[in-house]
């Protein structure tokens, strides 16, 4: 995920007039878009992949859970080794990551060496993300900084509503392997945009960095970080078993529109939270999670029925789709000059969370079966709700500070 409130070490291209730089913003937002693709194809052909490599349904799903561990156990070791690379360098090696892991995943004959592809995306997932919010922070005006995150985060409602299913249906019309093949020519193109487009950037000198301990200790950081390991295992356990989910209901054949309807809402839901996250931060987290959760609820009791499914989706997505938004902007404003190393935690505890997910949703499946998920995730995210609540100062404040009024 991302850091934005270190302090630029040179000139910032674009920085002395006051428009965004759309051309950079828009190559940033498409890594944002390859990084959520990539993690989250499999959820749309979970049952083909499976059926193809020889292994049940819980078996493939791990291939999300091995991406997550690869971006988790990458995030803060490798956002340390690499804070002085310069920025453009690290964001080309973390695309060329993608292109290399999503040619192996659709060339490989076996499940072993399917997941080391996995695992590779998700090293390069814990490189890009730990820089894109930075990166477009830095590229813009200071005034126009939270515009420049939020259009670099459209990259993963676009990857939700558009990229999952349509690679979800490229994968039933020619194949999975087509579909990992189409991320591959994406990020190919991507590495040239990049370096025609994205202004470079230096990296961070070694006495500007902030060790862990002291981090944690920043009032607000903690509850964030809950917050966000929470919410995401609720997220993970459901979105990964998506496709096993829908059959229970007769809708197994609508995988593809249901990612739809959801990413379409996340969509919506991004747009509002960058039209409001400098003034209205509290509302929009709590409104998030209250969506989430009447979402988790209309599924857990009503789930069988097609009819309700959409209309739970679509509040799954408005309440979900713009959470990395607000949880990456509430740790960097609360963690201040620590933020790159707060956000360095928050990726690897979003990622655990995914890791997690994948891994408490292949139990549910075996032990209670798909109905299981929704009443889940709805006992998770009681306490998120409990925990933004209560942190109504460090955490998730009224207003975020230094924002205009």
């Amino acid at each position: 995920m991302r850091n934005h409130t270190t302090r630029s070490a040179g000139p910032v291209a674009g920085a002395g007039d006051q428009r965004l730089p759309l051309p950079a913003l828009a190559a940033l937002a498409t890594a944002a878009f390859v990084t959520v693709l990539t993690e989250a194809l499999p959820a749309g052909v979970l049952p083909a992949m499976g059926a193809d490599l020889g292994v049940g349904e819980s078996a493939m799903g791990q291939a999300v859970t091995i991406y997550a561990i690869g971006t988790a156990v990458a995030a803060i070791p490798l956002t340390a080794a690499t804070a002085g690379w310069r920025r453009k360098r690290l964001l080309l090696t973390g695309v060329a990551g993608f292109a290399v892991a999503n040619t192996v995943t659709a060339a490989s004959p076996y499940f072993a060496l399917s997941l080391a592809g996995r695992f590779v995306a998700g090293v390069a997932a814990g490189l890009v993300w730990a820089l894109l919010a930075g990166y477009a922070g830095h590229l813009a005006p200071a005034r126009l900084r939270g515009k420049a995150i939020a259009v670099v985060m459209t990259g993963i409602p676009l990857a939700l509503s558009l990229g999952v299913p349509a690679g979800t249906f490229l994968g039933g019309f020619l194949g999975w392997r087509a579909a990992f093949s189409a991320i591959t020519v994406i990020a190919a193109v991507l590495l040239a945009w990049i370096a025609v487009a994205v202004p470079d950037r230096p990296g961070r000198r070694h006495r500007d960095r902030h060790p862990i301990l002291p981090t944690l200790r920043i009032a607000g950081v903690v509850p964030i970080l809950f917050v966000t390991l929470v919410m995401v295992l609720a997220h993970t356990i459901l979105y990964t078993y998506i496709a096993t989910f829908l059959r229970r209901s007769g809708m197994g054949g609508s995988v593809d529109l249901v990612l739809l309807v959801f990413g379409a809402a996340s969509m919506v839901s991004i747009w509002i939270v960058g039209a409001h996250i400098d003034r209205r931060p509290r509302l929009l987290i709590v409104a998030a999670s209250v969506l989430f959760s009447v979402a988790a609820a209309v599924l857990a009791v009503r789930g069988a029925d097609p009819a309700l499914v959409y209309p739970a989706v679509t509040l799954w997505g408005l309440g979900f789709g713009g959470a990395p938004t607000l949880l990456q902007t509430a740790v960097a404003v609360a963690a201040g000059q620590a933020a790159d190393t707060a956000q360095a935690m928050l990726v690897t505890l979003w990622n655990a969370a995914m890791a997690a997910g994948g891994v408490a949703g292949a139990v549910l499946l075996g032990l209670l079966g798909p109905g299981s998920f929704p009443w889940s995730v709805l006992a998770l995210l009681v306490p998120v709700l409990a925990v933004v609540i209560g942190a109504r100062t460090g955490g998730f404040p009224a207003v975020r500070r230094g924002a205009p009024r």
